[in-house]
């Protein structure tokens, strides 16, 4: 889902190749499935399947991915429509993803050849033949096929609502007119956007690391299980539960085309808190320790202000000048403010075994004291962000460098 197809690129190395290719495969399959004469009878209608492909062990696989494919009635190959393709040449490609404006594709192609890089990398794929009445699968392959040409196969992505797996879904959705959401809105497993980002991602701890100090109080939302399908493997889970519009179960059979040579989905579990207060207060005891020893305390210090203002830097321009709508007023800012690049000068000046210049306790003191209001904002948020786990681990060294760098007594410490 959020896995970009960067091996399907090479193969269409300029945009305009590629899109007709795109093209022609689609007029083909148009063809295919063009109304008959006067006369004839009514065509058969398509086989309707959603093909889910397990995680990789590439950061950008960790998710899985999912397509929708379209096979012919009469024994002709069947088309994957796939919406995972983006294109790296587009100007200003690399600025519009930091920003969170990216463009992905819908792009059909033999379904054989989708699968190719799946088999390659070992990722397991399965197939959910779906139970469509014949109107709602001509409806769905002819919307696919308009969709895919050229100029209607671009798209917003966004991480979490627009992605591969919820185009899928809302695909399917609009050919069972709303059946599908109907049936899966107003159900939860109390699975959150954040839940899902770590679990999926904690196989590479930089990146479950990374999304949980990166998301806001937005990921932290009861999903209702339409909204956790942005998790292929998760709406394959739904699909197996809904029932079609003449009450049958919508999926008719399930059938595994690779299989899984890789380790498996990571599984849920619950997360403890208390192994980062632990951590937090080994640091705060470190710091505490080294109270006497100033070139001692500015190696702590200074790695430490340093990740803390340039993390806070990340977060504040995430929220305020981007649209990633997931990291916007995160409440980790306030552990990691940016105000702490201003304490560097200070920490280096303790490395060389020297005393901070003026106003440095007051500027200590006062991002000690922001990094605090963390605390009763947690308790008494009407939208609560869970950073419990950020809190205890970053606090307590905030204020331990606050009551050892900050109190009037650091001249007579030793050097």
């Amino acid at each position: 889902m959020i896995a970009p197809r960067l091996s399907r690129l090479p193969r269409f190395p300029f945009p305009l190749a590629r899109l007709l290719a795109c093209a022609l495969l689609c007029l083909a399959a148009g063809m295919a499935q063009a109304a008959p004469v006067a006369g004839d009878p009514a065509p058969r209608a398509p086989r309707i399947g959603v093909v889910t492909m397990q995680p990789g062990e590439v950061f950008f696989e960790r998710f899985g991915h999912d397509a929708l494919v379209v096979a012919d009635p009469d024994g002709g190959p069947a088309v994957s429509y796939n919406f995972g393709f983006f294109d790296p040449s587009e100007p200003d490609f690399i600025g519009n993803f930091v920003r969170g404006r990216m463009m992905y594709y819908l792009v059909a192609l033999p379904l054989d050849e989708d699968l190719a890089q799946y088999r390659d990398a070992g990722r397991g794929a399965a197939i959910q033949w779906l139970d469509l009445p014949p109107q709602q699968a001509r409806a769905l392959a002819d919307d696919l096929a308009e969709r895919s040409r050229p100029e209607n196969a671009r798209y917003r992505y966004d991480y979490f609502t627009a992605n591969c797996s919820t185009m899928v879904r809302d695909a399917l959705d609009r050919a069972m007119g709303g059946g599908l959401q109907s049936q899966l809105a107003g159900r939860s497993r109390g699975n959150s956007y954040r839940s899902e980002a770590v679990r999926l991602a904690s196989p590479s701890p930089w990146m479950w690391l990374g999304f949980d100090l990166g998301l806001g109080p937005w990921a932290d939302q009861p999903l209702s299980r339409w909204q956790e399908a942005f998790v292929p493997m998760r709406l394959a889970d739904g699909l197996r539960e809904v029932r079609n519009s003449e009450g049958r179960p919508l999926v008719r059979s399930e059938q595994e085309l690779l299989p899984q040579r890789l380790a498996p989905e990571p599984a849920e579990q619950a997360r403890a808190w208390w192994p980062w207060l632990l951590a937090g207060l080994v640091l705060a005891g470190a710091v505490f320790a080294a109270r006497r020893h100033r070139r001692a305390l500015g190696g702590v210090a200074l790695p430490f202000w340093l990740f803390c203002g340039l993390a806070g830097l990340l977060l504040a321009y995430l929220w305020g000048w981007s649209e990633h709508r997931a990291a916007w007023a995160n409440r980790n800012l306030l552990l990691l403010s940016p105000l702490a690049l201003a304490l560097l000068p200070g920490a280096w000046r303790l490395l060389r075994g020297r005393l901070p210049g003026r106003g440095f306790a007051w500027l200590l003191w006062t991002v000690a004291a922001i990094a605090t209001l963390s605390l009763p904002l947690h308790w008494l948020s009407l939208q609560a962000q869970f950073n419990m786990q950020w809190i205890v681990l970053l606090l307590p060294v905030h204020l331990a460098l606050a009551l050892v760098l900050g109190r009037r007594g650091l001249a007579a410490t030793p050097r």
